[in-house]
């Protein structure tokens, strides 16, 4: 399953969606994806400033806090797993 944003793609499983994608702090369930060698393959394809400029179009989060490459990578996993959970959930 994908998660489509403007610059990339990022694929997950159902399972793995679910699993950042519920009430409550999801990054503990983040960081455990975030060791997954696929995630993390996936996640190395793209630049720096493209996943900035993704996560800056969420106006959740100012350019010094986009300055951080860790946190960007969980915030973008958390994302896509809530979008994927999302799409379903609307079919």
């Amino acid at each position: 399953m994908y998660a489509l944003f403007n610059r990339f793609e990022i694929e997950l499983t159902k399972r793995q969606a679910e699993s950042v994608s519920h009430p409550g702090p999801c990054d503990n369930d983040v960081d455990i994806l975030l060791q997954d060698k696929k995630i993390i393959r996936q996640l190395k394809n793209i630049p720096d400033d493209k996943l900035r400029e993704e996560l800056k179009e969420y106006g959740a989060w100012n350019d010094e806090e986009l300055q951080d490459r860790k946190a960007n990578e969980q915030r973008i996993i958390w994302i896509a797993g809530c979008d994927i959970i999302e799409e379903l959930h609307s079919k």
